[in-house]
């Protein structure tokens, strides 16, 4: 289920410097934003902090459950129940298959929920393409990993979706795919979808693009907070 993002005051420290600070921001569920600014902005410290692998200070809300209050485990348990995590290196299993890297995390579920997700990853590996069969993702394309990896963040049904430089590893026929298979998937599943990106092809698709600058939000456009 997506759910609606509500922060204030949050800041992200590293000893006395201070790598994040963002005063307000709120986003409805089932929002599609991009973040945006130069290398070093503090873009995938903001990401990482919306999903919970970092410390931060301030309240950072998705729905009811403040993210910084919560211990670190029940962060990793908030996380594996609500999120799927898209990266820009992918972190496959090279000696796996689509299928077995899309399915991974029912190894972590409870075995009632295993079947369920093994077809739900089946299932957007066929939408997105990705060929079937044996043959493991050691000798797949740049564009055929990123796909395999956005089937494993939606095999447990996620309502949140948090990806960093999606099609960074792209070329540009590839990258145009992804997006559009990136996008419809969330707008057709009603999921919110935080995307870090330079690329100005997905963040055109997105309904709201945020800049960050130095550690702070600098710009807002698109459509705003209800």
């Amino acid at each position: 289920m997506a759910m609606p993002l509500q922060i204030t005051d949050l800041e992200v420290r590293a000893g006395h410097r201070t790598l994040l600070a963002v005063a307000e921001l709120s986003a409805p569920a089932g929002a599609l934003i991009g973040i945006r600014g130069p290398s070093g902005a503090g873009k995938s410290t903001f990401l990482h902090a919306l999903s919970g692998l970092i410390e931060a200070h301030g309240r950072l809300c998705w729905a009811e459950v403040d993210l910084p209050r919560l211990r670190p485990e029940r962060r990793t348990a908030f996380r594996a129940r609500n999120m799927g995590l898209i990266f820009q290196d992918f972190l496959l299993f090279e000696e796996l298959s689509p299928q077995e890297n899309a399915g991974l995390s029912g190894l972590f579920k409870p075995r009632r929920d295993r079947e369920a997700i093994g077809a739900r990853a089946a299932k957007v590996l066929a939408r997105l393409g990705v060929p079937e069969g044996t043959r493991t993702v050691g000798s797949f394309s740049g564009g055929e990993r990123q796909r395999v990896a956005i089937a494993r963040a939606l095999a447990t049904d996620p309502g949140l979706l948090l990806a960093d430089e999606p099609t960074a590893s792209l070329d540009r026929r590839a990258a145009d795919a992804l997006i559009e298979d990136l996008t419809g998937l969330a707008r057709a599943g009603g999921k919110t979808l935080i995307a870090v990106s330079h690329d100005t092809h997905l963040l055109e698709r997105l309904d709201r693009v945020l800049t960050i600058e130095d550690g702070q939000v600098t710009e807002d456009t698109g459509v705003q907070a209800a």
